[in-house]
Order: structure tokens, then sequence, then C-alpha cells
């Protein structure tokens, strides 16, 4: 069980979980996140990946959520 804290990147999946995690769709994640629902978009697709704040946030949310995260098969 992978905890997305501290370095732990954030890919597609992940993402995806912990939006479903917080029952919020793209447009909710975004606008919880102050980006766009396209920004969202394509981190679950895997287009790009959060870095920075945007992944710091991630992780800041997913840690006080208690959102943990179990890599499945692809």
């Amino acid at each position: 069980m992978a905890n997305c804290k501290g370095g732990e990147s954030w890919d597609s999946r992940r993402i995806r979980a912990l939006r479903r995690h917080l029952n919020l769709t793209q447009m909710g994640m975004a606008g919880e996140l102050g980006t766009r629902q396209q920004t969202i978009s394509e981190w679950e697709n895997g287009e790009y990946q959060p870095r920075g704040a945007s992944a710091r946030l991630l992780s800041i949310i997913a840690d006080r959520c208690h959102f943990e995260y179990r890599a499945g098969p692809k």
C-alpha cells in the first residue's frame, strides 16, 4: 500500500483514485485546486504529471483525507 506522502510521484491512476475518493468530478477537483478541468484531464490521461506546488497540494490533500493508494493491474 502506497501512501501519498513525501516524494512519491502522482501518476494518472493515483490522481483519478484520489479524485474518486474525494467524490469529485474533474471540474470539482479543478475548482478545489485552483486549476483548469483540462489540467485534471491531462493528469488523468497521463499526458502530464503534476509537479511542484500542485504535486505537494495533492499530497497534503491525500494525507488529510487518509487516502491510501493500492496500485492494481493496468
